[in-house]
């Protein structure tokens, strides 16, 4: 667990309780709709895709390739300050949703980075309860 994580911190909901429990023991897991067959994230109990509710839960690969991310140079808050330069990005699951993240990576820069490359998720310990997925190249 990180010492002194200072940033804002993600507040687990009902609907998001399984998903950050898997989290805190390093698996990534999405919803799935059983109508549809589709996987979404982020975690919600009715689909996106055709509104069911015939929801379930299934663990993702971690696998993921780049669809697109920025270098943030500048903090949004104090508490990222020392992180700076880092990448936030948007990666493609492989099961085919798309989700928020960071890409951990020493040295970020644009030639390191290639729309489309391969990832995998690593989880980072923020608490006793929380762990953000987080992906680096595979």
């Amino acid at each position: 667990m990180t010492q002194s994580y200072n940033k804002p911190i993600p507040v687990p909901q009902g609907e998001s309780d399984y998903y950050w429990e898997k989290a805190k023991q390093h698996e990534l897991w999405l919803r799935q709709c059983n109508a549809c067959g589709k996987a979404y994230f982020y975690p919600r109990d009715i689909s996106p895709c055709c509104f069911s509710r015939d929801t379930g839960w299934v663990q993702a690969s971690g696998n993921a390739t780049l669809y697109t991310y920025g270098i943030v140079e500048r903090p949004p808050h104090r508490g990222f300050a020392e992180d700076t330069p880092y990448v936030t990005a948007i990666v493609e699951l492989e099961e085919g949703p798309r989700m928020p993240t960071n890409i951990v990576m020493a040295e970020p820069t644009p030639e390191k980075l290639q729309i489309g490359m391969a990832l995998k998720v690593v989880f980072e310990d923020i608490s006793d309860t929380i762990a953000l997925p987080k992906f680096e190249p595979a």
